[in-house]
């Protein structure tokens, strides 16, 4: 099974854009994390069965920061849940996608992630996610 998880969008300033999100959903986001490996604050808003992820650079040479320099701010990336990413990974790579990642890593809101070479899939950063079960 894969499902829409979240879309990520790439902001200059986390606290503005959470005031922005907020007007445009109706609803305050319901968590803020940093992902200290990657050099990125998030936040997290729910819509409906999908959520919304804010990323801002908190170094300026992160990936985050560097993609708002080359394009400004806007869609990131499309994260898919998949149930097995090692599994999920592997059957991708053998239908000739390219991975970021040889392994999953932990990422925000308690998931391991992987993401897709934009090359292999028409322009478009894709993150594969899987729930870390405790």
């Amino acid at each position: 099974m894969i499902r829409l998880e979240h879309i990520g969008i790439a902001v200059k300033n986390l606290s503005d854009s959470n005031e922005l999100f907020r007007q445009l959903f109706g609803e305050s986001h319901y968590k803020i994390e940093e992902v200290a490996s990657e050099h990125v604050s998030t936040s997290f808003f729910k819509i409906g069965e999908s959520k919304v992820e804010l990323l801002e650079g908190t170094d300026p040479d992160s990936a985050i920061s560097k993609f708002i320099e080359k394009r400004g701010e806007g869609i990131h990336h499309i994260a898919f849940e998949v149930e097995d990413i090692q599994a999920e990974m592997k059957r991708l790579e053998g239908e000739g996608f390219r991975l970021l990642n040889e392994q999953p890593k932990r990422g925000a809101d308690n998931k391991l992630v992987c993401f897709l070479h934009p090359k292999s899939a028409n322009g478009v950063l894709v993150e594969l996610c899987q729930t870390i079960r405790d």
